[in-house]
């Protein structure tokens, strides 16, 4: 049997890495502070790589499968919320508060990506529509995710929370567009050099992790949260994440979906991204407390790769044919950049 699954993901040691780096030694007073501007600029950097990296072609392709995107983006949006609403309930024994609300802005993300993409692909699934479906939650959650978390968890700042929803939405959206307007000179660029620009991805997640839990551990983040604490946090998670795969499988089926279309909407209305995530709380949110916020969504992160590596094994062995190979590229299984 195969064990290779339960392996814990090379990024997300890099990303752990950073955690114990940042607790041993954290950025202090002035220059954290100029680390905070640097930390502005790598967000900028990193969504103006995602908007030149996001294909329109992508976008528009298979659009037309609008009761499948439909489906994918209710998952993402809408089931996914509601659950985290559910265990924000919990016990504060079992759920403190600043844990629970980062499992409630963790389901306000959304969908990965590459992930999506290459967990469809091994799975025999449809692609084309993966790839269009994934594209279009990352696309909506740079408006939705802090729309939602001003509403659902009343982030905001000195004006309305949809005032201080949409400075926030333009501050991520302004390099996305502006990246997607430099893609018609910079797309073959960026082809060219497909792992420099990964590289910087990936990268700027790890400074932003480092300087958000540096923030975390001067502030005392390790006294508030115990090993045991951890360990309901990922039983927690493991639950939200079975119960997504199950009701989203369920209701593929029951809406007469065909098996290639609900691998694609079980692997793309599962998933939350990282790479959105992270630098989507260190705006969102006070300092002191991303680093906090954000460990539910790495846990999450973790399990959802383990999870979704086996199934799509699983499927693969039923034989499923894929659709949409002939236009895109079979991807490596399961980055964990987003």
């Amino acid at each position: 049997m195969n064990w290779r699954w339960l392996a814990p993901d090379r990024y997300v040691l890099a990303i752990v890495s950073m955690v114990a780096l940042a607790s041993v030694l954290p950025v202090r007073g002035e220059v954290a502070a100029n680390f905070g501007l640097i930390t502005e600029l790598v967000i900028a950097l990193l969504f103006f790589l995602h908007g030149a990296k996001l294909s329109r072609e992508a976008v528009l392709a298979g659009i037309t499968h609008w009761r499948l995107h439909l489906v994918i983006l209710a998952a993402t949006f809408v089931l996914f919320p509601l659950a985290g609403l559910a265990l924000a309930r919990l016990p504060s024994a079992i759920m403190p508060t600043t844990l629970a609300t980062g499992v409630v802005f963790l389901c306000c993300l959304p969908s990965t990506v590459q992930s999506s993409i290459a967990f469809t692909s091994v799975a025999r699934g449809n692609v084309a529509a993966a790839v269009c479906a994934a594209s279009a939650s990352n696309l909506f959650g740079i408006f939705i995710t802090p729309v939602a978390a001003a509403v659902v968890l009343g982030v905001r700042g000195a004006g309305s929370p949809f005032g201080e929803a949409e400075a926030i939405a333009a501050q991520l959206l302004l390099p996305f567009v502006a990246g997607q307007v430099a893609r018609i000179w910079i797309a073959g660029w960026m082809k060219r050099r497909a792992k420099l620009v990964g590289l910087v991805d990936r990268g700027s997640i790890l400074l932003i992790v480092y300087g958000a839990f540096s923030d975390a551990v001067v502030q005392g983040i390790w006294h508030k949260v115990s090993a045991a604490q951890i360990g309901l946090l990922i039983l927690v998670c493991a639950a939200l994440l079975a119960f997504i795969l199950v009701t989203t499988a369920f209701a593929a089926r029951r809406l007469g979906f065909d098996k290639a279309d609900e691998i694609a909407i079980v692997f793309c209305g599962s998933k939350k991204s990282l790479a959105s995530g992270v630098p989507m709380a260190s705006i969102l949110f006070p300092a002191a407390s991303v680093g906090l916020i954000v460990l539910p969504l790495m846990l999450f992160h973790q399990l959802q790769l383990m999870a979704c590596a086996v199934i799509a094994q699983r499927y693969a062995a039923r034989g499923v044919e894929p659709r949409g190979a002939e236009a895109i590229a079979r991807p490596s299984p399961a980055p964990a950049s987003s």
